[in-house]
């Protein structure tokens, strides 16, 4: 018997296949549309959900491979695609029922966008319904822009709320001292102040994160580290979690691994850029205040603050990032998952590699959690657990050191950060690979009992 040697793009397909058919069966009452749509109107889908999938967050990998799957669907042709952080190009080529050529091509630009968590799962939904053939092309595409006009669950004042308890909950996880929980609440309201008044002043937005950080740094310096005695950095990074683009590297490693070269090295540039404007802030924050605060050493909180961490962060999520309904269980057990592995790996691994580990016991676990009647899809569940593994926050602790101290250490941890956000990719990938084949082996044991 010829072996078969295992691929993650193979795998992935095959995943994303098996779980059309799966959505085939469950949605038997719904049946595919009697007319065939034309190209057009099935490139104007592809071309939408493409969109909506970079705009939540997906690798440029995974957004392929479930347009082919897609293509596959509505027997389009011949379907090639080129998918970038910021352009999406699709061609389908093949020939009619006369024998004549047809050929169409569009190219669509991706927006740079803020996506919610109810977004992300409707968006996910949509797609997976698309890979099984059930939708109707154009009636797709509007369900996607009603997806994107649709108004955050929560009003302002609920998820200015939410940001506060988010920072906190990253605190408790991050730097988990007493002292310092006042200060976390306090620096992400004036961050989740300052997130309100660049709605209403649009040119402040572009330039949201610099004066995010040179604001709560300016703070810290000269109220906040003083009392609380702590170093000034680590007060810091909670507030600014949300600018913080330990997701974007992440997902730009997984591309890099997954031989999307132009689209991780774009997102690795626009990252890198982003931490650079983080830091920027920050100087400009320790040159106005005038001297760096001294710190002293002080006790932390039990073995019980990581976990109280993850609740509050969990309920962050649900009320800033407007998680789905019935959704808080389960973020919570998703973001336990990736803390206990994580912390699991670090005694084995060490730090630096320890987002292996948890990204590898995440993966399947939200596999197997989305696959209950209560719990959101398996995006949402993993989009909260990336930002909570992402060490962007220990990169903007080493760009700041680098920056304000010119302390070699510093550089050490970004290079550290850099080594962990491929560890968390390459946990990604390995736990997808494991996951799809399990579910291959698990669905011929049952082929062959039901023969």
């Amino acid at each position: 018997m010829r072996a078969v040697r295992w691929s993650p793009r193979r795998s992935v397909r095959a995943g994303l296949e098996a779980l059309a058919r799966r959505v085939l069966k469950e949605r038997e009452e719904s049946p595919a549309p009697d007319t065939k749509p034309s190209d057009a109107e099935v490139v104007a889908m592809l071309r939408t959900f493409a969109v909506a999938q970079l705009e939540v967050g997906q690798p440029a990998n995974l957004v392929e491979e479930s347009l082919h799957v897609i293509a596959r669907a509505y027997d389009v042709g011949l379907l090639r695609v080129v998918v970038l952080p910021t352009v999406v190009l699709i061609e389908v080529s093949g020939r009619d029922q006369d024998g004549a050529d047809r050929h169409r091509t569009e190219i669509e630009p991706v927006p740079s966008v803020e996506t919610r968590l109810d977004q992300a799962q409707a968006i996910e939904r949509l797609v997976v319904e698309g890979m099984a053939g059930h939708l109707v092309p154009s009636e797709a595409v509007k369900q996607v822009q009603a997806v994107r006009a649709s108004p955050p669950r929560f009003g302002a004042l609920t998820r200015l709320t939410g940001y506060v308890v988010l920072c906190v909950g990253f605190g408790l996880t991050l730097n988990p001292r007493a002292a310092a929980l006042g200060s976390y609440a306090l620096l992400g309201l004036a961050v989740a102040l300052l997130r309100l008044l660049a709605r209403a002043v649009p040119t402040l937005q572009s330039t949201l994160p610099v004066f995010a950080a040179f604001l709560v740094t300016l703070l810290t310096c000269i109220f906040v580290a003083g009392a609380v005695g702590d170093e000034p950095l680590r007060l810091i990074a909670p507030a600014l979690v949300a600018f913080l683009p330990g997701l974007t590297l992440t997902v730009a490693a997984v591309e890099l691994t997954s031989n999307q070269v132009v689209a991780g090295a774009s997102r690795i540039v626009y990252g890198t850029a982003q931490l650079l404007l983080l830091a920027f802030g920050v100087v400009a924050g320790v040159r106005v205040a005038g001297e760096w605060p001294e710190t002293t050493s002080g006790a932390t909180l039990g073995w019980w603050a990581p976990f109280a961490g993850i609740l509050c962060v969990a309920i962050g999520f649900l009320l800033f990032q407007s998680a789905p309904p019935r959704s808080l269980p389960w973020l919570v057990l998703a973001l336990l998952v990736a803390y206990v592995a994580q912390r699991a790996g670090a005694e084995v691994l060490g730090g630096t590699l320890s987002g292996f580990v948890g990204a590898l016991a995440v993966v399947p676990f939200t596999r197997f959690a989305a696959a209950f009647r209560t719990a959101p899809t398996s995006m949402v569940m993993l989009l909260a657990a990336f930002w909570f593994l992402v060490p962007g926050a220990l990169g903007l602790v080493g760009l700041g050191e680098a920056a304000a101290r010119d302390s070699a250490a510093g550089i050490q941890v970004l290079l550290d950060t850099f080594m962990s956000l491929f560890a968390i990719a390459l946990g990604f990938l390995v736990g997808t690979g494991l996951t799809r084949q399990l579910r291959g082996a698990r669905a011929r044991v049952g082929a062959r009992r039901a023969s």
